[in-house]
């Protein structure tokens, strides 16, 4: 398994702040073998670090997160993680 970091920036915060339990449980949903995330103190935005076998499953499993469905995300960067 690899280390993945999504780090994104919000882009509307009320609705971010309807969609956080959605986000939350969606996340926890998964048998990570490694998961740790959270919001940025000033609420702009957020990391998670998860596992993931490759590239295009990490992509996957990001584009499933209810942020991103629901189009809250102004920007986001993918990066595999040591």
């Amino acid at each position: 398994m690899k280390k993945f970091i999504f780090f994104y920036f919000n882009s509307q915060l009320e609705k971010i702040r309807e969609t956080v339990p959605s986000h939350i449980g969606y996340w926890n949903s998964h048998k990570f073998e490694y998961y740790k995330g959270g919001p940025f103190v000033d609420k702009t935005g957020g990391i998670i670090i998860f596992t993931a076998d490759n590239t295009a499953q990490a992509n996957k499993i990001i584009s499933k997160d209810p942020f991103m469905i629901e189009n809250l995300i102004a920007e986001y960067h993918l990066k595999e993680w040591i």
